[in-house]
């Protein structure tokens, strides 16, 4: 019988941009290997008391996104909030790493597993919106949490996000809205039998390596400039 799981990859990039999704599912030659930048990223997860106590130099030496004195400041400032919250150590000591976890309707990599209350946590490796996670973060979040949760046949009310670029943690709780974005990513990846309607936001265009095959056209920095 075949596999009707969707990945949690493929979630996060339809809730983005679902011609996209069609694009990346479609052509053999693209590659769905994280790129060595995005591993890097992420290896500062578990390094976060060593990283607050390195020199500046050492620090601008990481793939970090803020000036050395930022990112140590945010980074301090989240553990004292998490801290506070008796949450700190629990993210710092997760039960599993790295879990492959199957749920009724996807699949995909759980980077961090929290235990007492069950909980998944996703590490990516950009930065974060000003407030909350952006919606395709949002997306792979709820996925984790139902996998895991089929998983282990009990509730899961909340998942984690990690910038570790950025130093930020920030909670996804499991909302009416939130769940009703991970049902309408997996429905348009269900759906996908040919390339799905363009986005009406050009702005995620202007970085796709599909917006050639897409037919977009895109802003150049110099028209940008109007120049």
């Amino acid at each position: 019988m075949t596999d009707t799981r969707v990945s949690f990859s493929d979630l996060r990039t339809a809730a983005y941009c679902a011609r996209k999704c069609y694009y990346e599912r479609t052509r053999d030659d693209v590659n769905r290997e994280p790129p060595p930048e995005v591993e890097r990223v992420r290896d500062l997860e578990p390094r976060y008391e060593s990283l607050l106590e390195a020199p500046p130099d050492d620090l601008a030496a990481e793939p970090i996104a803020r000036s050395p004195t930022q990112y140590r400041d945010r980074l301090a400032a989240t553990k004292g909030r998490l801290e506070d919250a008796g949450q700190w150590d629990r993210l710092r000591n997760p039960r599993d790493r790295e879990v492959l976890a199957t749920g009724r309707d996807c699949r995909g990599i759980v980077h961090k597993v929290l235990a007492e209350p069950l909980e998944p946590v996703v590490v990516s490796p950009g930065e974060p919106p000003d407030n909350g996670v952006w919606r395709s973060q949002s997306v792979h979040a709820v996925a984790a949490a139902k996998a895991l949760a089929w998983e282990h046949q009990e509730p899961v009310e909340r998942a984690w996000l990690e910038y570790p670029a950025a130093g930020v943690i920030r909670s996804v709780r499991m909302t009416t809205r939130r769940k009703a974005q991970y049902r309408s990513a997996l429905r348009a990846v269900r759906e996908l039998d040919g390339p799905p309607s363009r986005t009406n936001n050009r702005s995620k265009c202007e970085s796709c390596e599909f917006a050639a095959e897409c037919g977009v056209k895109t802003r150049t920095v110099r028209s940008l400039l109007g120049l």
